[in-house]
């Protein structure tokens, strides 16, 4: 069973050990994302049109809004790895190009002895809950790392089109406005495209071309984002929680949280660790 072994929240992002034994679904984080293996089964992050592998050698960096899904061979045992979470603020205040900032240069992190220690020693502080004054220094200095690697070898071409077309459409900053309104399960890609005066599939293309996931992943996002908060901010039920996002029932809440997140919301919250500027996750 996958399952959490800590998770601490600071002031640009969060951080997690988790030990996983099953694949994730596609999904898409608000945030970027950096994934390190520490033990294990060798595993692989998949995109849409490639994999990068992820074991002693390797980590994947993945971009805001990047779809992709964590891959674990069947039948395997489980892969021990650090996760990274990075709010839009660092990539803002830290990009040297305003056209790319919020962008890795690419999905493939060679793992080098400088950045190996960095691991190390936020697993270590993560795993023993000491020095915990030094998290938000040492993640900050791993995310930089990384970050400055992957922009080393990656030609920009492609990315600024990308970047041009984003947020561009009246109508799927209407449609991001809606959905941040009301995140209930019961909203739906069809009557999302009524109320912005567009057909389903002209909708769906238009959506994806500019944000880069589709309609239901970013939707999935959110509601994954407001549980996080509601489980580690509130006093809230796990139940409560479900049935305020529209649910049918706390376990079709737990199976959703843990296709998204890759373990149980009850889990999560037992392991994490919240610093006090930690929310809201999107500043």
């Amino acid at each position: 069973m996958s399952c959490a072994l800590s998770v601490r929240h600071g002031s640009f992002g969060r951080a997690a050990v988790y030990q996983l034994d099953r694949t994730i679904i596609t999904h898409a984080h608000r945030e970027g994302h950096l994934i390190f293996y520490l033990d294990g089964q060798e595993s692989s992050v998949e995109f849409e049109d490639k994999g990068c592998a992820l074991n002693d050698s390797f980590s994947v960096a993945v971009s805001p809004w990047e779809p992709h899904s964590f891959q674990i061979p069947p039948n395997s045992t489980s892969c021990l790895c650090l996760v990274l979470y990075i709010k839009p603020i660092w990539f803002l205040e830290n990009s040297p190009s305003a056209e790319f900032a919020l962008q890795f240069g690419c999905n493939e992190v060679r793992l080098t002895p400088q950045l190996h220690e960095l691991v190390m020693r936020l697993t270590s502080l993560l795993l023993d809950n000491e020095h915990v004054d030094q998290f938000d220094l040492i993640l900050f200095e791993l995310i930089r790392r990384c970050f400055e690697q992957t922009w080393l070898r990656m030609p920009k071409a492609g990315l600024l089109d990308r970047a041009r077309l984003r947020f561009s459409d009246f109508r799927v900053r209407r449609s991001l406005r809606i959905m941040h309104e009301s995140i209930s399960v019961e909203s739906d890609v069809e009557s999302l495209a009524r109320q912005v005066g567009l057909s389903r599939p002209h909708f769906f293309k238009l959506f994806k071309m500019q944000m880069g996931v589709t309609p239901n992943i970013y939707l999935n996002t959110l509601r994954s984002e407001h549980a996080i908060h509601d489980l580690l901010k509130t006093e809230k039920s796990v139940t409560d929680i479900a049935e305020e996002l529209g649910f049918s029932s706390q376990a079709s809440f737990t199976r959703f949280f843990s296709s998204n997140v890759g373990i149980a919301p009850s889990e999560y919250r037992r392991v994490a660790r919240v610093d006090a500027e930690s929310f809201p996750m999107v500043s």
